[in-house]
């Protein structure tokens, strides 16, 4: 498994922006990224991935507002999170599996991932 170290996180008010960092261990080249959110009271579901051609999938509700990326070593991974509403409160999770394709699979649960990064608390306020 890839060791994966989150930062970033902290408290907005709806309609500003944070970013998330994800610094991994290893080259993500051959693995499906993404990011996880489970806001109070709710399962953790996926809302954001990343396959090894760089094509990007999003959950509807997160669609246009956020863009997950990775930088040029494919060891750092970033959430940007713009235009926030008071339901995007959660803890954020950084996520990563061995599987190169079918990534978008995150997001329907299809796809589990196999590495985990620590959470990051993300609080917005209305």
């Amino acid at each position: 498994q890839v060791q994966l170290i989150q930062s970033g996180g902290g408290s907005v008010q709806a309609g500003g922006s944070l970013r998330l960092s994800c610094a991994a261990s290893i080259d993500t080249y051959d693995r499906c990224v993404g990011w996880f959110r489970q806001a109070p009271g709710k399962e953790r579901v996926g809302i954001a991935s990343i396959n090894a051609d760089g094509e990007t999938k999003y959950a509807d509700d997160v669609a246009g507002r956020f863009t997950i990326s990775k930088d040029a070593t494919r060891k750092n991974i970033y959430l940007q999170m713009n235009n926030l509403k008071a339901e995007d409160t959660g803890m954020y999770y950084c996520a990563a599996e061995s599987g190169s394709w079918y990534c978008y699979d995150f997001l329907t649960g299809r796809r589990n991932p196999d590495s985990w990064g620590q959470g990051s608390q993300v609080s917005v306020s209305s």
